[in-house]
Formats: structure tokens, C-alpha cells, sequence
């Protein structure tokens, strides 16, 4: 009787809450719960690792840093599991480890370890006593200075370089491949920095990256020494310690990397040597384009490495699931939230070189890929593919990434589903980021008080012509919809900054945001949030844009061009074409009397300078001083949006 009274009660309920604006937010309710429930276990999880982790035997593998005793862990739980396919090489979570031990061991021996000529016993503790640091005895990814008693330091085939010394910084300037985690690894064990270059960068660009990072090695690929050869000379003046990951014929100094790691024993590392005096130390790099000038290195902390663990964890994805990974292993994407991510859960990668549209839905069906990590622009190319017998007999029944366009994305679900697509925000050096764990098309995540209560952040009012929050009389800012993403800064989310002076960083903290005191993370971005709690991104702030997955900074180009002595102005802009995601670049050049425009000379200088996503794909000659009147036809032209200033 009385569920009888209670049901018109119940019936009305959605009325009311319709009536009081709350409907279109407490409908996802179960929604977020359910992610609430998923991201706490998965903070639950992850902080028990690093407490075991404390705890666990210093000399042992598993007392190292989250990277080494995560690969530890899973070399024993997964050992014959496969973790990494390559095209037709498959290697386990066992193989894995032992060759980044390898790897490991050939870096320590360039520290001035020596192992003996059979590699030790086991690998634990075979360097004498005098050879080594003690345990505690300091944060050696954070170049604590731990000293290396025995030998003098320099590698084999180092030349005139400069040796390594305890956490020195190495850059990979590598293509995605199985021996790019294989050093990536060994170094995180031995305990040294890693810088993640981007590929294309050649000359300036470069060189500035290797500074600012402050490496003391580069590791290269050999079939980039082709186009790095101008640049060997600067590279050898910085005192870089120089080796290819290959064979091959390789100019005077540079040695061949993977020659070394060969010879070493796999057996695993003492743990201490990457073990970090705090979680929040740096332990690597990963450049990100600024609003202006050159790259910036991005400080990677050993807490980000141990969160991106738990990525796909909160992403729904399962241990036993295929990730297809087609992303460069520079970029935070495709090493941290791909290759660490799928660590997190134990689960297999396919790794690709690059992407083929043609030949995806076929390695989908070869390797039963389950996941799908993408950019916005690779959705777009599988789309425009002509249609194959492969893209419907596929078992793909996630695609997780980030800068989906609504049509792609619509198209995409359309014609290759049924399938999930979670789409996600954030940025390489954010304290933030967000998922749309409920697939809602366009969004890029949900700003319910239970997700805002866990991974706590507001939008803020800003002022696009300023460049600047706007605030109250207070001094205080204000919350609004459209707004500037900004998240708080604390212990467990704290921005770490870039290389080089604190000046790189300004205006990326933001100081009594809404109390007295309090300090937030700028990401930059202005995002909206709907009437049910979704939030889509908006627009970009400061001077830079996006193109092929990648940001480009206008200055940066425009800095270039102004190289050239026939040009007198420069203004770079993206701009928008259809049916391509992100925004072309557009260069507007004011020409210096008397020269003329040298085409050839131009194109020359900015392949030089520049990587290929940021050469600006229009060029647009502009006259100082011309003056045309305004007539009744050029009016109307304007009015129209057929003419513009």
C-alpha cells in the first residue's frame, strides 16, 4: 500500500527536478558514480605500488623508481604475457625487462661502473663496494652528484665527449620502436634523465632543445645522421656524448649504442640507483610548445610517471585487452598515457613507426586489437579511406584520444562501430585533465561536483584582449561558462615547471585565484560547460595553434622568417580548412624595398628551421601603405564577408 502512495511521488520527481534545472545534470548521476568509484580504486591502487615499492629491498629490482618496479612487478606476475608487437617482433613483459637491464647496464658502465667482464653474478650489487653509491645516499635521477669511484668515467667510443656522470640527462632522438623503450627503460634503472626529441627537429631548434634540457648525450637514430650531418659539428662543440642506436658507418666519435647494450648480461640493476629522494623529482623531459618562442622542456616527475599508470585503468580498458598505438613516443600521448599507460594494467601494445591509414582495420585483425589510442587527425584519414572488407570484421571497441572533431567523430562511430570513443584533455606539464567517460559526442570530459571533488578544477573569466583573468573587486576571479581552465596546485598535483629559468613559466600560475593564497595551474585553454555538466573545448589562448597533433607557436615561426633580410614584417596565424583538423598555418609577409620575394631562398630557410607541421602551408603578400577607397561594391563585399582587412 504504501509503494502505492510512494509511485506517484516517484513519477513526479523528474518534473520537479526538470522544474528546478537539475534534471539535465542528474540524469548522468549513475554515470558518475560509477567513474567516482573506478578512479578512487585506481588511486587506491597506485598508491599502494609506491608504498610497496618504499618498503621493498633497496638492492633488489622492485626498490627502484615507479617506471623500474612496475616493469619489475609485471616480469614476474605477466612474464610470458606479451607486452610489445612490432611489426613481426613480439616481445613478453620478461623480455622487456631484461633488455632495458641490458640497457641499463651499458649506461652505468658509461658512469664508470664496472661490472667485470662477465657482468657481475646475478647483476645485484657486482660492482665493488667502492664503485657504487650507497643506498640512500642520494636522488641519482635528480643528479645528486653520487660519486663513482673506479675507472674514469668515459664510455666506449665517446671520443672527445664529455662522460656521463650520475643523473646527467640523455636524449633519444629515436623513432618508435621496441629499442626506444629498451633505453628509455635502461635509463630510468640507472638512474638518469631521459629527454624525448622530437624528430623533425633539425639545426636551431635542435640544438636549443639539447641546451635547455641540458643533456650531456645524444642517442640518435642512423638513418637520421643523413640529415643531423650540418649539425654534428655544434652537437660535438656542446660536448654531447654521441651514439647511434644501430650499425652502420657512422662518422668519427659516434658509437654504436645497441653494439654495447648487446654485450652486456640482463640480469637486473640494484634498485636504489633509481630510487628518487622525492616523488615529485624530476626524471624526465618532454618538450612542449610554448605561446611563444622555441620548445620548452616539460619536467616529467616521478608522481606523473606513477598517476599515467592508472590511465587506462580509468579509461575502462583490461589487461587481457590489444592497444593499438600509432602515436610518436616524444609526445605524452603515445610514451606516458600509451606505453605507461598500458604497464599500468599489464596489457599489450602494438607499436607502430607510423601510421597507415590502408593498413589499419588489417593489423586490427591480425593482432585482435580491442583499443584504439588516437589524435583527431588519425580518425580523420581512416575515414576518408575507401571502404575494405577489414574495417567491419574488427574487434576494436574502444577508441580513446584526443581532438576529435563532432563530424569526424560522428562519422567515425557510424561507419566503423559499434565502438566507444572516450575522448580526453590535458596538457604535458597540466596538473589537470579530464575524460568523457561517458561518450557523450563532442565533449571532452565532465565537470559533475563527484569528478570535480577527485580531480578538482574551475572556469574562470578571461579577458581575450588583456590575455588576463578578469577579477572582482576583491581581486578575486570569478567562475563562468565560457571559461579559462585553471586547476589548483598542491602536493598531489603540482606543476613542476620547464628547464632553465623560472621565467619560462610565467603566467602559468595564477595567485589568489578565489582566497587569499591559493595558487592554480593556467592550462591556457578556454573550455565550456553545458547546462548538463559537459565540457567541450572552445579556443586556445596566447599565440598558438594546432596542426597535424601538434601546437605550433606563432612567434616561433614568425622569428624565423624574420631572418630573412627581403622581409620587413611578419604576422603568423592559423587559419582554418575545411575537412582538415586543428589550423593551417598562414604567413602574411610585408616585403623590405627594393627586394624582391625569393621564393627559393625562403623555402630553403624555413625547411631548415623549422619542423614540417609548423611551416606555414599559405604565404600572403601584403603592401605597406596602399590605400583603396571605399566604394558601394567594396562595401557590400565587406558586409558579405567576401573582402576582408
Amino acid at each position: 500500500m504504501a509503494a502505492l502512495l510512494l509511485l506517484p511521488l516517484l513519477l513526479l520527481l523528474p518534473l520537479l527536478l526538470l522544474k528546478l534545472h537539475l534534471w539535465p545534470q542528474l540524469r548522468w548521476l549513475p554515470a558518475d558514480l560509477a567513474f567516482a568509484v573506478r578512479a578512487l580504486c585506481c588511486k587506491r591502487a597506485l598508491r599502494a605500488r609506491a608504498l610497496a615499492a618504499a618498503a621493498a629491498d633497496p638492492e633488489g629490482p622492485e626498490g627502484g623508481c615507479s617506471l623500474a618496479w612496475r616493469l619489475a612487478e609485471l616480469a614476474q606476475q605477466r612474464a610470458a604475457h606479451t607486452f610489445l608487437i612490432h611489426g613481426s617482433r613480439r616481445f613478453s613483459y620478461s623480455e622487456a625487462e631484461r633488455e632495458s637491464n641490458r640497457a641499463a647496464r651499458a649506461f652505468l658502465r658509461a658512469l664508470g661502473w664496472d661490472w667485470g667482464p662477465d657482468g657481475g653474478d646475478s647483476g645485484e650489487g657486482s660492482a665493488g663496494e667502492g664503485e657504487r653509491a650507497a643506498p640512500g645516499a642520494g636522488d641519482a635521477a635528480a643528479g645528486s652528484g653520487a660519486e663513482f669511484a673506479g675507472g674514469d668515467g668515459a664510455a666506449r667510443g665517446g671520443g672527445a665527449a664529455a662522460p656521463l656522470s650520475p643523473g646527467a640527462t640523455v636524449a633519444l632522438l629515436l623513432p618508435a620502436g621496441p629499442e626506444f623503450l629498451w633505453l628509455w627503460f635502461g635509463l630510468a634503472k640507472a638512474g638518469l634523465r631521459t629527454a624525448f626529441v622530437p624528430t623533425a627537429l633539425r639545426r636551431g631548434p635542435l640544438l636549443h632543445c639539447l641546451r635547455s634540457c641540458g643533456a650531456r648525450a645524444l642517442v640518435l637514430a642512423p638513418e637520421f645522421l643523413e640529415s643531423l650531418e650540418p649539425d654534428l659539428p655544434a652537437l660535438r662543440a656542446m660536448g654531447l656524448h654521441l651514439w647511434a642506436a644501430g650499425p652502420g658507418t657512422h662518422p668519427a666519435g659516434i658509437s654504436d649504442l645497441l653494439a654495447e647494450v648487446s654485450a652486456e648480461v640482463d640480469g637486473p640493476v640494484p634498485g636504489y640507483l633509481s630510487s628518487p629522494q622525492s616523488i615529485t623529482d624530476t626524471c624526465l623531459y618532454i618538450f612542449t610548445s610554448g605561446t611563444t618562442g622555441l620548445p620548452k622542456a616539460a619536467r616529467i616527475s616521478h608522481l606523473k610517471i606513477l598517476q599515467c599508470q592508472g590511465f587506462y585503468q580509468l579509461c575502462g580498458v583490461h589487461q587481457e585487452d590489444v592497444i593499438y598505438l600509432a602515436l610518436p613516443l616524444y609526445h605524452m600521448s603515445g610514451s606516458l598515457l600509451g606505453i605507461v599507460g598500458c604497464m599500468g594494467i599489464g596489457a599489450t601494445v602494438v607499436l607502430k613507426s607510423k601510421f597507415s591509414a590502408g593498413q589499419f582495420w588489417e593489423d586490427c585483425q591480425q593482432h585482435r586489437v580491442t583499443v584504439f589510442q588516437y589524435i583527431g587527425e588519425l580518425c580523420r584519414y581512416l575515414v576518408n579511406q575507401p571502404p575494405s572488407k577489414a574495417e567491419r570484421g574488427h574487434k576494436v571497441r574502444l577508441a580513446v584520444g584526443s581532438g576529435l572533431r563532432p563530424d569526424t567523430w560522428e562519422r567515425f562511430v557510424r561507419r566503423f562501430g559499434p565502438l566507444q570513443v572516450l575522448e580526453t584533455y590535458g596538457l604535458t606539464e597540466g596538473n589537470v585533465a579530464t575524460i568523457n567517460y561517458t561518450g557523450q559526442r563532442g565533449a571532452v570530459g565532465r565537470a559533475s561536483w563527484l569528478y570535480k571533488h577527485i580531480f578538482p578544477f574551475s572556469l574562470i573569466r578571461y579577458d581575450v584582449t588583456t590575455g588576463e583573468p578578469i577579477r572582482d573587486p576583491q581581486g578575486h576571479c570569478m567562475a563562468t561558462s565560457p571559461g579559462l581552465l585553471v586547476a589548483p596546485v598542491s602536493q598531489q598535483s603540482p606543476f613542476l615547471g620547464y628547464a632553465g629559468g623560472p621565467e619560462l613559466a610565467q603566467g602559468k600560475l595564477l595567485k589568489d585565484v578565489f582566497r587569499p593564497g591559493d595558487v592554480f595551474f593556467n592550462t591556457g585553454d578556454l573550455l565550456v560547460c553545458d547546462d548538463q555538466g559537459f565540457l567541450r573545448f572552445h579556443d586556445r589562448t596566447g599565440d598558438t595553434f594546432r596542426w597535424k597533433g601538434e601546437n605550433v607557436a606563432t612567434t616561433e615561426v614568425a622569428e624565423v622568417f624574420e631572418a630573412l633580410d627581403f622581409l620587413q614584417e611578419v604576422n603568423v596565424y592559423g587559419v582554418t580548412v575545411p575537412g582538415h583538423e586543428g589550423r593551417a598555418g598562414m604567413a602574411a609577409l610585408v616585403l623590405r624595398p627594393p627586394h624582391a620575394l625569393d621564393l627559393m631562398q625562403l623555402y630553403t630557410h624555413v625547411s631548415e628551421n623549422l619542423p614540417p607541421y609548423a611551416r606555414p602551408r599559405f604565404l600572403r603578400l601584403q603592401a605597406v601603405g596602399a590605400y583603396l577607397p571605399l566604394t558601394t561594391a567594396r562595401y557590400s563585399a565587406l558586409l558579405a564577408g567576401n573582402l576582408r582587412i
